[in-house]
């Protein structure tokens, strides 16, 4: 079965288009082989699309790769900007139907960036980083500026952890 989709690449300068279009404040995503989500602000509140090869197939689409599942979250978005454009829809109105995620949690760039919403024990940082790696290393087909960024920001990480775990050790002495 063939690639059904273009390259990540092209879907992710896409949903920086629609998220503009849309006038969401911010938004984060993030994507592996088997899943993929979207998260984004709209007038302080934060929502999650989310889809998955298994959710795909539960519907009767079969897909291979997690790239094809935000493939899809993006042309959905798409859709619903182009319906917002036209005054379909009112992005506020549709999007008071959905339940909204809790305020994130106020942590580091680098843990968010690697998929984070608290922080991770060492042992956690380090398999998500060696599961990152194994995917985005240039010798596996990955991006090497991208490759590059993933190591700068486990390394930021790392001293990070160290420096609360020594915090807490000191804490706990005194």
């Amino acid at each position: 079965m063939a690639k059904q989709y273009g390259t990540p690449e092209n879907y992710e300068a896409k949903l920086e288009r629609v998220m503009g279009r849309l006038g969401v404040e911010s938004y984060d995503y993030d994507w592996s082989r088997l899943e993929c989500w979207v998260e984004f602000t709209y007038k302080g509140e934060r929502y999650r699309f989310a889809h998955s090869l298994n959710n795909a197939r539960a519907h009767g689409v079969e897909l291979r790769y997690g790239s094809d599942a935000f493939a899809q979250v993006v042309l959905s978005l798409e859709d619903l900007a182009r319906m917002v454009e036209r005054g379909i829809y009112d992005l506020g109105t549709w999007v008071a139907g959905l339940k909204f995620l809790p305020e994130a949690k106020s942590i580091e760039n680098c843990f968010f960036l690697l998929g984070f919403t608290d922080y991770p024990t060492i042992d956690e940082l380090n398999a998500k980083y060696r599961k990152l790696a194994k995917v985005m290393h240039p010798d596996s087909g990955g991006n090497e500026t991208k490759f590059v960024n993933l190591n700068k920001n486990y390394e930021q990480c790392r001293k990070l952890l160290q420096q609360k775990i020594s915090e807490m050790k000191s804490n706990q002495e005194g």
